[in-house]
């Protein structure tokens, strides 16, 4: 596990210069700031994503319940803020702030309601919703296993919303988690093996040094090795699943080393500067022992999701960034993250691969380390915190790498005795 070690050389992504990203296939354009001063009143600002975030943090208390969400116009690179009720005042102080400004009919109070009704009437498995500030309504969404009466049963439920609250649609996939991080790791189980991987190393709140990771990885196993066969190396702290899916997991070895980027391959890495909001509109990137490096934009937050569980019930998972960044078993508690280096979400399962897309979920990074008291830095054992990327040889399959030696986050349930999330 890398760990154990810090690479030499690292060429971290920074806004300097343009990198390939491996199994993205992409250039990684120069990081763009905000423009600085004062915007008029019809004129929003230009910026990059994580200053749009910050403004819509920043708006939703000003403006309160004429706030009805914001998503971020990465073509106008600005930032786009819902205003519900006419309320003139809000409009120009939204304006004001630098963003650009839409009335719409349906307040976050509406949004959230039809969540709760969701919630009590339709958490079938197979199903998930998020509000979509793009269309003001709630979006839900159906897998492939809902089908005679709990199709009918969603359907209705949909209908009583109205079209002017919620859509439906349909996915081709079966949503699932994907157990994955950025280093390999490994447990044994009365099942098997478990795979998993490291998201984002981080200093645990009593100084120690610690990872977090998807929380149905820490239900799965107590233990975890850098290897298929090797001894534990770190002990799960605390695990959260369902409900949250977190985990914090402390390295049994105080002075163990935990470098501060994620390993995109190809000997590139990029720093991680600080936990980040998602942002709908932004572009995130995932890394995946699976499937390596892809990118994607943020679709929904906070999303809930009604998982098929192991027993036959539902794993109902609430707060998550919903993504249309692809996934595929391996990938789950591996690294969200954004261009600059702001740490944004762990995997946490979804529908579909990455031949014909799909959605995927995310726990966010800044949930995680509220619920563990951990932070991301550097520990008392040496090291900046938050290497996701290096698993030192242990990728587990997956040709989408693009030439790069891609070393990736990632578990997930799969064939023969190893269960990969």
């Amino acid at each position: 596990m890398s760990h154990k070690r810090i690479p030499k050389r690292r060429a971290a992504i920074a806004a300097g210069g343009a990198v390939a990203l491996g199994a993205a296939a992409m250039l990684l354009p120069n990081a763009n700031a905000s423009q600085d001063g004062a915007a008029d009143d019809a004129t929003p600002r230009t910026l990059a994503a994580a200053d749009a975030s910050g403004l819509s943090v920043r708006l939703a208390t000003t403006l309160g319940d004429s706030f009805a969400g914001s998503y971020y116009d990465s073509a106008e690179r600005r930032l786009v803020v819902n205003v519900v009720g006419g309320d003139a005042d809000a409009v120009l102080r939204a304006r004001k702030a630098g963003a650009a400004v839409r009335k719409v009919g349906n307040s976050t109070a509406a949004l959230q309601s039809a969540a709760r009704t969701l919630k009590a009437d339709a958490s079938i498995p197979g199903t998930s919703w998020a509000v979509d500030p793009r269309t003001n309504k709630v979006v839900v969404t159906a897998d492939s296993t809902v089908t005679g009466a709990d199709w009918d049963r969603l359907q209705s439920t949909v209908r009583v919303l109205g079209s002017g609250m919620a859509t439906l649609k349909k996915s081709a996939g079966t949503f699932q988690t994907f157990a994955a991080g950025g280093d390999a790791l490994f447990a044994r189980t009365q099942g098997g093996t478990v795979r998993c991987s490291l998201g984002f190393n981080v200093t645990a709140g009593d100084g120690s040094p610690a990872f977090l990771t998807a929380g149905h990885c820490g239900v799965a196993a107590g233990q975890w090795s850098d290897s298929q066969n090797g001894a534990p190396v770190a002990t799960v702290d605390q695990a959260t699943f369902p409900g949250s899916d977190l985990a914090l997991v402390t390295y049994d070895d105080p002075n163990t080393r935990a470098p501060g980027t994620v390993d995109v391959g190809n000997g590139q890495s990029v720093e991680i500067t600080g936990a980040a909001e998602a942002t709908v509109g932004a572009t995130v990137f995932r890394m995946g022992s699976t499937t390596g490096l892809h990118n994607g934009t943020v679709t929904g937050l906070d999303a809930t999701v009604n998982f098929q569980s192991e027993t036959g019930g539902v794993d109902t998972v609430t707060g998550l960034i919903q993504t249309d960044v692809c996934a595929e078993p391996g990938d789950s508690g591996g690294p969200l993250f954004t261009q600059d280096g702001g740490a944004v979400g762990l995997t946490s399962g979804g529908s579909g691969d990455c031949t014909r897309g799909g959605e995927t979920f995310f726990q966010p990074v800044t949930t995680a380390l509220g619920a563990t008291g951990a932070t991301l830095g550097a520990s008392d054992g040496g090291g900046a915190a938050a290497d996701a990327g290096a698993a030192d040889g242990q990728r587990s399959g997956g040709d989408d790498q693009s030439g790069a030696g891609t070393h990736n986050p990632g578990a997930s349930y799969g064939a023969g005795r190893t269960r990969t999330h």
